[in-house]
């Protein structure tokens, strides 16, 4: 198999996973969003710990958490942790096809932060992709009464993201280790309030007698523990698949991650599919389409696009 084939099934499978990701958390919907939300920060940073210390690389988180580009991190961490809140809530709270819609929207979200923050131009094919974005958000919202402010966080969320990724000078597996780094003592505190009981029914769920799900049960315990590897496993697949792979291939396969979020949402959730749904869908789907094939028209905006999806990849789901 070539290195390029092996690019390109690393990058699928990495989809996959981070597409399948809400059957996971949605396994785990009696533990409330913020402890899981903690866990995932505090496993994360094991399993990004234990790889920098094999890789002997320990040194350049130190490195990344000195000078003024700690700012950018906290920033770039306080972005991620809430779009990680964020989508495990719409899982867990019968909201999933909203947040596929949140991450097939991103893709164009970025287009347009490119051109507020990047100062970076767009034909007139792209500025109809981002049109029927906008109009399907419109849709929906006069559909179904109220903005859809799930995908929209979603979307900006890590969109916002993406944008500080790209100013800093670190790579994607030290970056996402110094920010849950970060965030690590808010997760211990949180954790350390629901043991001793300070917020007995944190996150609109019942807690055990004896406060935190973590040790209540063997299949909890080891779900809240794993969701470390399961945050980092994709990541090192997508970092091994975007040096083999082109730039346009990073871009499209991406769009698999929220088509099996969808699907998710609809066949295993049971989530409704109303006509709403169907034309804002429709309008998303349309918008891509385009965006894509201006993509593979203008080399160009094929790297831009794929840059930023790679750049935001490193801390999705």
């Amino acid at each position: 198999m070539t290195e390029a084939a092996k690019g390109f099934w690393a990058m699928v499978l990495a989809c996959v996973v981070w597409g399948l990701s809400s059957l996971y958390y949605k396994a785990l919907a009696h533990v409330p969003p913020l402890e899981v939300l903690s866990h995932r920060t505090l496993w994360s940073l094991v399993f990004f710990g234990a790889v920098l210390a094999l890789q002997g690389r320990l040194g350049a988180l130190g490195e990344a958490l000195r000078g003024r580009g700690v700012l950018v991190l906290v920033f770039s961490a306080l972005m991620i942790s809430a779009n990680w809140f964020v989508f495990i809530w719409s899982v867990q709270n019968g909201h999933a096809m909203q947040a596929s819609l949140g991450y097939y929207i991103f893709p164009l979200v970025a287009v347009l932060i490119g051109v507020l923050g990047f100062g970076e131009r767009l034909g007139r094919v792209q500025q109809a992709a981002v049109a029927l974005a906008v109009l399907a958000v419109v849709v929906l919202t006069l559909g179904l009464g109220a903005a859809p402010w799930i995908a929209l966080v979603l979307a900006v969320t890590f969109g916002l993201y993406g944008m500080v990724k790209k100013r800093l000078a670190v790579g994607p597996v030290v970056s996402v280790t110094a920010e849950v780094a970060l965030l690590a003592p808010l997760a211990a505190i949180w954790l350390a309030g629901v043991h001793e009981g300070w917020w007995s029914e944190a996150g609109g769920a019942a807690l055990p007698p004896f406060g935190g799900w973590f040790g209540h049960d063997a299949r909890t315990s080891a779900m809240l523990a794993f969701s470390g590897v399961l945050t980092g496993g994709p990541l090192m697949l997508f970092s091994f698949a975007a040096r083999r792979v082109r730039m346009a291939t990073v871009g499209l396969v991406q769009y698999l991650n929220p088509t099996l979020q969808f699907l998710c949402a609809t066949l295993a959730f049971g989530e409704p599919f109303t006509p709403w749904h169907r034309a804002a869908f429709g309008l998303i789907w349309a918008a891509l389409a385009l965006y894509s094939w201006a993509a593979f028209r203008q080399p160009k905006a094929v790297a831009s696009v794929a840059s930023s999806a790679s750049t935001s990849a490193t801390g999705i789901r």
